[in-house]
């Protein structure tokens, strides 16, 4: 493996997204390597990718300069037990995706002297346009973080985070925020149908309004697209009225307390 060699301990959806936009930046599939238990997923692995699927975790991260975890957060304890002399011994970065999990945990899990950080992706990194919350405890070389940002950069936006309990709030803003999204859109397309609209039609419109106004929202606001007594108001006051705001308010807390029972359940 070469120098900036990547191991990803879990091929599943967000491990892939991540092989995906590595290969798409240019690095070479025999720099990658994957540890996954399932052989079915092995074998697609390397089908689609031709990178190194392993069966046994120390065989895919041996070696290697940058670990992920990518596995689920009731199997990250588990995954590195084994691990620990290796990762110890050879301290390459690792780089947490599992939500919930903090890194006083992984550290103890990992070895005094490895480099930890954690990041929340989101589902918008499978088509490369996702944003990724990052942090990295304050003994983390710049060398470690630039690493990272590096590795997570490849499936689009970087935010750093200066604190680590702020990654709970980013796993319910931006990592499960794109359900947020989805849910509005069938919502909009039901009630079209429901208004005479032909469902493909409304499917159609719904799925490109959703993409065009998150493409505009990078440079416009809720107030620009609003015209005083006209019928994008009309709309906007009948969700004010059922305090959508404070609906989502609702929404985030409880995803944001979710995640802090990961936490406290599996770290």
């Amino acid at each position: 493996m070469g120098a900036q060699s990547v191991a990803i301990a879990g091929g599943g959806s967000m491990g892939r997204a991540l092989i995906s936009a590595l290969l798409r930046r240019g690095m070479l599939p025999e720099d990658i390597r994957v540890a996954e238990v399932s052989p079915e997923a092995r074998a697609s692995l390397t089908r689609d990718f031709a990178v190194g699927a392993f069966e046994d975790a120390r065989e895919a991260i041996a070696g290697c300069a940058v670990m992920v975890i990518a596995v689920k957060p009731q199997e990250v304890a588990a995954l590195l037990a084994p691990l620990k002399p290796l990762v110890a011994a050879t301290r390459p970065v690792v780089i947490s995706i599992a939500a919930g999990i903090r890194s006083a945990s992984l550290q103890s899990w990992c070895g005094a002297d490895v480099p930890v950080l954690r990041a929340m992706p989101n589902r918008p990194a499978f088509v490369g346009a996702g944003v990724t919350g990052l942090f990295a405890p304050a003994q983390v070389s710049r060398k470690a973080r630039d690493a990272a940002a590096h590795l997570m950069s490849a499936v689009g936006e970087i935010v750093w985070l200066a604190n680590e309990a702020s990654l709970d709030v980013v796993t319910a803003l931006s990592g499960s925020g794109p359900a947020y999204l989805f849910l509005l859109s069938e919502a909009m397309m039901h009630a079209a149908v429901s208004l005479g609209l032909e469902a493909e039609a409304a499917r159609r419109l719904a799925v490109g309004t959703l993409y065009g106004a998150g493409m505009l929202a990078q440079a416009s606001l809720r107030e620009d697209v609003t015209s005083k007594g006209g019928t994008t108001e009309a709309a906007l006051e009948v969700f004010a009225a059922a305090d959508l705001t404070g609906t989502v308010m609702q929404a985030l807390k409880a995803a944001t307390q979710r995640s802090r029972e990961l936490a406290r359940q599996f770290g």
